[in-house]
């Protein structure tokens, strides 16, 4: 991967996460990560939309909404989500 290809965990914070048919979930506030190896586990949620409150998705000891990583499938202007992936 070249230099200019690869994308800092910084640049996703803010970013508007949606689903694959454009549903809102919310804003990716902070990440989770694996500390040995550095894998990127889970999105935590700013924001979330009613939509989202009502998913009964897994969340923090805070009660703050998380999207599990593997679900991502794209990144740009948004942080795009398979639905079917965590429900």
């Amino acid at each position: 991967m070249a230099e200019k290809d690869k994308l800092y965990s910084r640049e996703l914070l803010g970013k508007t996460v949606v689903s694959k048919s454009g549903k809102k979930f919310g804003e990716v506030g902070d990440m989770i990560f694996e500390v040995g190896s550095g894998e990127l586990i889970h999105i935590v949620l700013r924001n979330p939309t009613t939509y989202t409150e009502r998913m009964e998705l897994e969340r923090t000891k805070e009660g703050q909404v998380l999207i599990p990583f593997s679900a991502v499938i794209a990144t740009g202007d948004f942080l795009v989500v398979a639905e079917e992936d965590i429900i």
